[in-house]
C-alpha cells in the first residue's frame, strides 16, 4: 500500500510550509497583519505535522515531528524589515513572499485531497478524519494568501 508514501510527502509539504511562514512573518514584521497571520497559520501546519506523525506509525513511518523554526537568521530577518519599511523594494519582496506560499498551500491542499481519497479506498476512516479535519485550514491558508495579495498587490505594483 502506498498510503505511507502520500503521508511522508504530505508531511514533508506541512514542516515546509510551517517554516515558510514563519520566515516570511519574520520578514515582513513591520507588516503586522502579515506577521501576526502568518505565525498563526504556521501554528496550523505544525499541529497537521504531529498529526501526521501520529498517524504515519500505523503506517510503519517514524517521521519526525520536530518542525524547524524561521532558523537562526530570523532576529536579522526582522529587524532588516522593521528597517525597510518605508521603501518599496520590501513590497515587491511581499508579493513574491505571498505568491510562493499561496503555490505551497494549493500544493499540500492537493496532497491533502489524495491523501483523503486514499484513505477512503483504503477504509481507514481515522486517516480520511485527519485529511478532513486539516484540509480545511490549508483551504484557509491558501484564501488568505490570495487574499493578501489582491488586497497588498495594487498598492504595491502602483507606487
Amino acid at each position: 500500500m502506498k498510503l505511507g508514501l502520500a503521508i511522508r510527502e504530505l508531511h514533508r509539504a506541512e514542516k515546509s510550509m510551517a517554516r515558510d511562514l514563519r520566515k516570511t512573518a519574520d520578514r515582513h514584521a513591520a507588516e503586522h497583519e502579515v506577521h501576526h497571520v502568518a505565525q498563526d497559520l504556521a501554528g496550523w501546519s505544525e499541529e497537521h505535522v504531529h498529526e501526521l506523525t501520529r498517524h504515519g506509525r500505523n503506517y510503519g513511518l517514524h517521521l519526525d515531528e520536530r518542525v524547524p523554526g524561521s532558523g537562526p537568521l530570523a532576529p536579522l530577518r526582522t529587524t532588516l524589515a522593521e528597517l525597510s519599511a518605508g521603501r518599496p523594494e520590501p513590497g515587491l519582496l511581499l508579493l513574491a513572499d505571498l505568491r510562493r506560499l499561496h503555490r505551497k498551500a494549493a500544493g499540500v491542499s492537493l496532497d491533502w485531497e489524495l491523501l483523503a481519497q486514499g484513505a477512503q479506498a483504503a477504509k481507514d476512516t481515522e486517516l480520511l478524519e485527519l485529511a478532513s479535519r486539516c484540509h480545511p485550514q490549508t483551504l484557509r491558508q491558501m484564501k488568505w494568501t490570495n487574499a493578501m495579495l489582491k488586497s497588498m498587490s495594487p498598492q504595491i505594483l502602483t507606487s
